[in-house]
């Protein structure tokens, strides 16, 4: 009596291998798909608020990249360093001018993204 060639393991069962058919769908309605919204009107209030743009100098240099900026009209303000600049590995040190944003909401807080010297 001969026995059959050695194939492998069998393909019957719950453990066949990966399913050649894609992901199946679950039976039963199609599901609700919403349909698309309108484009919202574009209002002059609605707008994001600009960042306001100034320049000052480095007066301190705090812990966790944080900085004493004073301006050049004598305010003093907490700022960071932006992303960029930090990706970028930008250094500051005291005296160093830069270009810092502010929010027009916080006045005391901003964001450094330029060293200009």
């Amino acid at each position: 009596m001969s026995r059959p060639p050695n194939r492998g393991p069998s393909r019957s069962g719950p453990n066949r291998g990966p399913s050649r058919g894609g992901p199946r769908r679950p039976s039963g309605p199609p599901r609700f798909v919403p349909p698309p919204r309108p484009p919202e009107p574009v209002d002059a209030g609605k707008q994001k608020e600009e960042a306001i743009e100034l320049e000052g100098t480095i007066a301190a240099v705090l812990a966790g990249t944080m900085f004493r900026v004073k301006l050049r009209n004598g305010h003093e303000v907490l700022a960071h360093i932006s992303g960029k600049m930090r990706k970028k590995f930008i250094r500051l040190v005291i005296g160093d001018a830069v270009k810092i944003e502010m929010s027009p909401y916080d006045m005391d807080k901003a964001r450094i993204v330029y060293r200009i010297g």
